[in-house]
């Protein structure tokens, strides 16, 4: 397997820049009053969202116009562009309109369809975390590493909802979490930054699209992580949304043996 390509500085300061601009709209939004549309799939969606990617697709295209572009609100442009960037401005727009603090806005750059940046930017908290292939991951500038944890029964393992999960897979997620220290629910993107710094050991989720876990790669993996589909397959634009992040690959290991198991 080829070494990952680092993103240059340019580009990374690129993906801030982005996520700087997301942040205007989507907090000048929080906490009023909005109307709120069903899309297709029957998630909520808001002025917010859609104002915010705006906001990162302008600067895309001044400063990135080759570039192609996954978004969530606004679709697809150029995927078989050298390099993607796959966005998704509020993730956990649930959260956002009950006023929840635990929203974050996504940004990844694929380079030939492999991840070689991440970026989590979580406005109401001020904090945001970086992590690019081959250097690590930061929050707020401070290196964060993984807990280390390598046993399911320490493990502490979150998941946004049982909601997103289809029978037989909450099924098989129960039996694994039931085997760990302590479940929690809740959190969205914010448990995978949690995981990076130490705080959780295990994240499994169903149901995600490209742009909900494509930037979780590099923030994971940076920490010393792991995070694969169930399948323990590396995540790309193609993955079924099934996800598992662990604090370190025996811990991975497990979870996935648990997950296929009948």
């Amino acid at each position: 397997m080829n070494t990952p390509v680092t993103p240059s500085s340019a580009l990374a300061s690129l993906a801030q820049a982005m996520a700087d601009a997301a942040r205007v709209p989507s907090l000048r939004y929080f906490r009023t009053r909005l109307d709120v549309l069903t899309k297709a799939d029957e998630s909520p969606v808001t002025v917010a969202d859609r104002e915010a990617e705006l906001a990162m697709r302008a600067l895309l295209r001044a400063q990135a116009p080759a570039h192609g572009i996954l978004g969530e609100e606004h679709g697809r442009e150029r995927l078989d562009a050298e390099y993607v960037w796959v966005i998704d401005p509020i993730d956990g727009t649930k959260s956002f309109i009950t006023g929840s603090p635990l929203w974050g806005t996504l940004i990844a750059l694929l380079h030939h369809g492999r991840p070689v940046l991440g970026l989590m930017d979580m406005p109401v908290l001020g904090e945001r975390w970086l992590g690019l292939a081959g250097q690590g991951t930061q929050c707020n500038g401070q290196p964060v590493q993984a807990s280390g944890c390598a046993q399911l029964a320490q493990a502490r393992i979150y998941t946004t909802s049982p909601d997103a999960f289809a029978a037989e897979d909450w099924r098989r997620f129960d039996v694994l979490s039931r085997a760990c220290a302590l479940r929690r629910f809740g959190g969205d993107c914010y448990a995978y930054a949690q995981l990076a710094s130490g705080h959780v050991d295990l994240v499994v989720e169903a149901g995600l699209q490209p742009y909900d876990y494509l930037s979780l790669v590099c923030l994971v993996e940076g920490a010393g992580g792991r995070i694969t589909d169930w399948q323990g397959r590396a995540l790309t634009v193609e993955s079924d949304g099934r996800v598992v992040a662990a604090a370190t690959p025996s811990l991975h290991a497990q979870a996935l043996e648990s997950l296929a198991t009948p």
